[in-house]
């Protein structure tokens, strides 16, 4: 089997650990992998780490004939048997492909939590009959591509999923930046771009600050076009002593390891891999009701709570409960860790989503019988 990876932009965030956790899953092991991108990226250097044949190709709208002309061009002379796409745009050039070399068979994995006008609702009705499955990573976004006219029949919901390893703790970044043993930590892994709740987090914090004499501080990985902003408003409010912005970081693990609570406040989610990590580590959530986070923390998995994204006091309630309650601590670390070993477990995902490329050969192998 041979699989073309198409993305538009080969960077760092979810969407591309998607990708690299499907890669290392197939490549050389249960199938050919190759990876098409238009703007380059940290994916492009992981792909070039594991032996993946890659091609840049410009990829200038969703209807560009020319990067469709490209792309199968590109199947016909490697014999790609499957096109996995990830975003609109990959996935409509991957449809207008066929036009050229009609072998292949289309997946999309849908990542965006997004209400499309009526003439994209249209353009997805017709293009979506195309693709053999459209994966959405959460109940929510089913029902957002049902409502954006993908072809229902067509969506099937797998969950992210991260590999499951025993919790651990650890005091490295504790003793990095000095913070004392009693000290409650709140960690949060993200990236400085509006649609992450930024704003709303530091707000939350501000009215966190009066409602407890325990010490606390939190804990901010990440980089983005908004540091600065943000940065700025940690200083205006007051807040240097007890927010630590880490940058960008590559030991998440041993942040997580440190923390007793992670919060994502974001404004829109699908179904974040954060969150699912610091499950994985036993760490509670406290996260906004967007999206799919209802498919992680509802009264079934009581691993964390939702918040309502923008109001602030409700978050810093619902944060100030974990710092004054370690029971409540306690059994949502439980709690958390079964829910991810129950329905998260990345294994989950890739032997769900393998099935479905070999169903498509095999129908394929039948017509040609």
């Amino acid at each position: 089997m041979k699989i073309l990876y198409l993305i538009n932009f080969a960077g760092k965030g979810g969407t591309e650990k998607y990708v690299r956790d499907l890669v290392n899953a197939y490549h050389g092991k249960l199938a050919e992998c190759f990876f098409a991108y238009n703007v380059g990226g940290p994916l492009v250097d992981f792909m070039n780490e594991k032996g993946v044949k890659s091609v840049q190709i410009s990829m200038k709208s969703p209807y560009d004939i020319s990067a469709a002309k490209k792309i199968a061009s590109f199947c016909r002379d490697n014999a790609i048997d499957i096109i996995h796409t990830q975003f609109p745009r990959e996935n409509y050039i991957a449809v207008l492909s066929k036009l050229f070399y009609k072998k292949v068979k289309l997946f999309n994995t849908s990542h965006l939590i997004i209400n499309q006008g009526a003439v994209w609702k249209i353009i997805n009705k017709l293009l979506s009959r195309h693709d053999e499955k459209v994966f959405s990573v959460c109940n929510f976004g089913k029902e957002t591509l049902i409502n954006n006219g993908v072809c229902a029949s067509k969506i099937e919901v797998v969950f992210n999923g991260i590999p499951i390893c025993d919790p651990y703790r650890s005091d490295k970044v504790r003793h990095e930046f000095g913070i004392s043993d009693d000290t409650f930590v709140v960690s949060a892994l993200t990236r400085y771009t509006s649609e992450k709740g930024l704003h709303f987090l530091v707000e939350t914090i501000s009215k966190l600050r009066g409602m407890t004499e325990r010490k606390f501080v939190f804990l901010v990985a990440g980089d983005g076009e908004m540091f600065d902003e943000i940065t700025q408003k940690i200083k205006d409010l007051g807040l240097s002593d007890v927010i630590i912005q880490l940058g960008y970081r590559n030991d998440a693990p041993d942040i997580l390891a440190c923390s007793d609570l992670f919060v994502n406040l974001s404004s829109t989610e699908a179904l974040s891999f954060a969150i699912l990590e610091a499950l994985g580590q036993g760490v509670p959530v406290v996260a906004t009701d967007v999206g799919g986070t209802r498919d992680i923390i509802n009264p079934n998995n009581i691993c964390g709570s939702l918040v309502e994204y923008s109001d602030a006091a409700a978050g810093a309630n619902e944060i100030l409960r974990y710092i004054e309650d370690a029971e409540l601590c306690k059994s949502c670390s439980a709690a958390a860790l079964e829910n991810v070993r129950k329905n998260f477990d990345i294994n989950i995902m890739l032997d769900t989503v393998y099935d479905r490329y070999k169903k498509s050969l095999k129908t394929e192998d039948t017509k040609d019988e």
